[in-house]
């Protein structure tokens, strides 16, 4: 029997004999079914656009989803409602209107260019003033008042006139005057009574006792008239107001001493 040579060393395997948990599902790069990765960076000037619908991408066709299709519809036809053509066209006719009427103020306002009336009291009489009581008065007064239309081209009518006496802003006194007309530059003097007959608070009364003992009494004439001016066919009303400060001298022969009168246009 022939002796067998002893068998050389093995030599240790280079992997461990027992399997690994990534040898199990691990694939190997090369497989067939699988798209190998490239390496090839992209330059930092350069932008990756991605793939638009409908292009090849590595041989196969990608549909575009059903949300990203759109639907081109015809325009519709609009038509505008006759009922705004009309409130468009009533809208123009008005703006034509005004603009000729703002013209034709314009106009006539250049060529007769219209004057406020002007007022004054030339002549005032104070002819009674006694007490009944410490604040119980009578007392009169009697005026003309000059009411001039200084307009060339106008005609003018007052309606509603109210003449009132003040003293220290109680009136004490009041009365209307009949409408009356006015040609151009007319002049009209209208006579004015005011008569008294009231109870003074009593501050009021000592101060007009002493305004009597001074022989120097201070009213206040306060007007109000209606004005409406003509010129031709067109015709325009205003309200004047008119505001009077007398100084006097005591009765029985009062005299008007001075006089300063305002007038304003409302």
């Amino acid at each position: 029997m022939t002796n067998l040579p002893p068998p050389p060393p093995s030599q240790p395997p280079e992997t461990p004999p027992w399997d690994t948990p990534s040898s199990v599902w691990y694939t190997p790069r090369t497989t067939p079914w699988r798209t190998p990765h490239t390496t090839q960076s992209t330059p930092l000037n350069q932008t990756v656009l991605p793939n638009p619908p409908g292009v090849k991408l590595n041989g196969l066709d990608t549909e575009p989803r059903e949300e990203d299709r759109v639907t081109l519809r015809p325009p519709r036809s609009s038509r505008t409602n006759p009922l705004i053509w009309c409130v468009a066209g009533l809208c123009f006719v008005f703006s034509l209107v005004l603009i000729f009427f703002g013209i034709a103020t314009l106009i006539v306002f250049l060529a007769v260019k219209p004057r406020t009336p002007e007022f004054d009291i030339p002549n005032a009489s104070l002819h009674t003033i006694y007490f009944v009581s410490p604040v119980y008065f009578n007392g009169e007064l009697s005026m003309v008042m000059n009411f001039t239309n200084p307009n060339k081209k106008m005609e003018v009518r007052y309606e509603k006139l109210t003449i009132e006496l003040f003293f220290f802003d109680k009136k004490i006194a009041m009365q209307g005057v009949q409408p009356f007309s006015q040609r151009k530059r007319e002049t009209r003097l209208e006579p004015i009574r005011l008569i008294s007959s009231l109870v003074l608070p009593v501050n009021h009364a000592l101060e007009l006792s002493r305004e009597v003992q001074n022989n120097k009494i201070e009213y206040q004439i306060r007007g109000t008239f209606k004005v409406r001016a003509h010129f031709g066919l067109i015709h325009y009303p205003y309200w004047l107001h008119v505001s009077c400060h007398l100084q006097m001298t005591g009765p029985p022969i009062g005299i008007l001493i001075s006089h300063n009168c305002t007038t304003k246009r409302r």
